[in-house]
């Protein structure tokens, strides 16, 4: 009987973590927004949305707490709940709500006519206590117009497949490959998807075709060696971010060159704690004998206390011209002292940041961050060493009792140099593109945002953007005539340039950005986007005037 018993519970337990997904969920996924406004209402408590790269199984921790609050929910809020129910909740998975191409069984249904049903669509899906895949086909095509200064288009296409899924409970797996092509205006294919900014096939364009590829791949560990104790380890690439930042983010914006990396995570209780160690390159030469090879080493302490407010410390080291440095694998260790000890060669970053959680339906977010100078003269803040920058943020949901609804207020201020280094190759940027914010140093930028979930399939989002920024100014010849620290690839000139620098000198520009965007998703698995962008800048110091309009259309699947 004994025995009986104990097989019993050993079945029972190994089958209830047959589904345990570690793979992580995209960070481009609807998913995260409705987290994030769960999290706002007040039924989540922390989504780390900081560091969010959330595995498959945490995010189903989080739909299950969301289903304890159904009563409190709308109509629209419920059905996204079953949407995302349906998709992340494998050990449900059957042939009424799932539907594959290839293959055939009693697992999920293989009828053709499913593929255009509200059914959740994999190429192939297998599911085993001790393995999980899933092959999904991908695919996309862009239509992007621009109507002013001059009318020009360029259309965007790819194909590629995604395979991921875990092993034995706890290594969780992804690969993923893209190909794609460009047809129309080369140059303004950049403005309708910016991965082809420091996309090198598309860049280099030796070909006789505009075209372009992308990859990600990782492994992810996860364990928990005590209750509610979560240790997860991984390597690999794919998109991430960090640090807060509802427009973009001062740490991380994710608007860049993918890193490949080495990540560890450690939570428990109040406290949680993340190291990154990463490479990536530096500006795209067509001497390949210039393009050269950068790190960057991250560490960030953070405690969360419930129902009250998160906060977080956090720096990071950017560092190039030798291999990984030991120093900076050490993921206890105060990087900013021990960048001094190895001869002060590194551009070293330190920012400190805040988030609310003890109002609900509001949420208030701040981040100041430092890059280098820690104690040095920081009263005078006009001096050109003092290179910091600070974002205050809003996020309100429903407001008015509004139901639905989200307004989103954020104000960012980068002063001068930030972002740079005496040694160019270490400025904080990767394939000439920033890792940090995209209004670049000496600039700042208000943010308003509204968005709106008209149901389960369509979002709406407007968004407006005003930014000031004073740039360099060249002479006739191109030459550099005055700094003023509004280039992250040109630092502070000693002897040359002066000793202080007011916020947005230089060529002053203005601009209001005007942004809308429907998002629908018309068949499950299938998604389109309309979107339409103004910008209308203003050269102060010139008194010019210039107007850009353009907008694109986008369909893609992920079956």
């Amino acid at each position: 009987m004994i025995r009986k018993l104990f097989f019993s519970l050993a079945f029972l337990f190994i089958f209830s973590l047959v589904y345990a997904q570690q793979e992580n969920v995209p960070i481009d996924h609807n998913v995260y927004l409705f987290l994030k406004e769960m999290k706002v209402k007040g039924i989540l408590n922390n989504i780390s949305d900081d560091n969010p790269n959330l595995s498959r199984a945490e995010i189903k921790i989080h739909l299950e707490q969301i289903e304890t609050y159904r009563e409190e929910l709308s109509r629209t809020e419920k059905n996204l709940l079953k949407k995302f129910q349906d998709e992340f909740y494998d050990d449900k998975s059957d042939s009424t709500n799932t539907y594959q191409i290839f293959g055939s069984g009693a697992w999920f249904s293989s009828t053709f006519s499913d593929i255009f049903s509200n059914k959740l669509k994999y190429a192939y899906a297998y599911r085993d206590p001790n393995a999980t895949y899933n092959l999904e086909i991908l695919g996309r095509f862009l239509y992007g117009q621009n109507f002013k200064p001059v009318l020009n288009n360029s259309e965007l296409y790819d194909i590629g497949f995604r395979f991921r899924g875990t092993l034995f409970e706890r290594l969780g797996y992804s690969l993923s490959v893209q190909k794609g092509g460009v047809s129309g205006s080369q140059d303004l294919a950049p403005t309708f998807d910016s991965r082809l900014n420091y996309n090198f096939k598309f860049i280099e364009r030796i070909e006789n075709i505009g075209n372009y590829d992308f990859a990600e791949g990782y492994l992810r560990y996860f364990s928990e060696p005590a209750e509610k104790m979560r240790l997860s380890f991984q390597i690999g690439r794919e998109k991430i971010k960090f640090g807060y930042g509802y427009g973009s983010k001062l740490v991380l914006s994710g608007d860049h060159h993918y890193l490949d990396f080495l990540k560890l995570n450690f939570d428990y209780g109040i406290f949680s704690f993340t190291s990154i160690h990463g490479s990536t390159v530096g500006e795209y030469n067509p001497d390949h004998e210039q393009n050269f090879t950068k790190l960057i080493a991250l560490n960030r302490f953070q405690l969360h206390f419930d129902k009250l407010f998160s906060v977080g410390l956090g720096e990071n080291v950017i560092y190039s011209g030798r291999g990984i440095d030991l120093a900076y694998l050490n993921p206890f260790i105060f990087y900013k002292f021990v960048e001094m000890s190895l001869q002060d060669r590194d551009n070293g970053t330190l920012w400190l940041d805040f988030q609310s959680n003890f109002l609900k339906n509001i949420e208030l977010q701040a981040t100041f961050f430092l890059d280098e100078n820690i104690l040095s003269q920081l009263q005078d803040l006009n001096r050109f060493s003092n290179k910091t920058a600070y974002q205050l943020s809003a996020f309100w949901y429903s407001p008015f009792s509004i139901n639905d609804f989200s307004l989103v207020l954020e104000y960012t201020k980068v002063r001068p140099y930030v972002y740079t280094h005496t040694n160019y190759r270490n400025s904080y940027t990767t394939f000439g593109q920033l890792l940090g914010h995209r209004i670049g140093p000496n600039s700042d930028e208000f943010l308003a945002q509204i968005s709106y979930n008209l149901n389960e399939r369509v979002r709406l989002n407007l968004e407006y953007q005003y930014v000031r920024a004073g740039e360099n100014i060249y002479d006739a010849q191109g030459r550099l005539s005055f700094n003023s620290g509004g280039d992250p690839f040109i630092p502070y000139r000693g002897n040359i340039d002066p000793l202080h620098i007011s916020f947005l000198d230089g060529e002053r520009i203005n601009k209001n950005i005007f942004t809308f965007l429907i998002h629908t998703e018309p068949i499950r698995e299938v998604y389109f986007d309309l979107l339409f962008r103004i910008i209308d800048e203003k050269n102060i110091t010139r008194e010019t005037n210039s107007m850009q309009n353009y907008g694109y259309i986008k369909m893609w699947f992920e079956l």
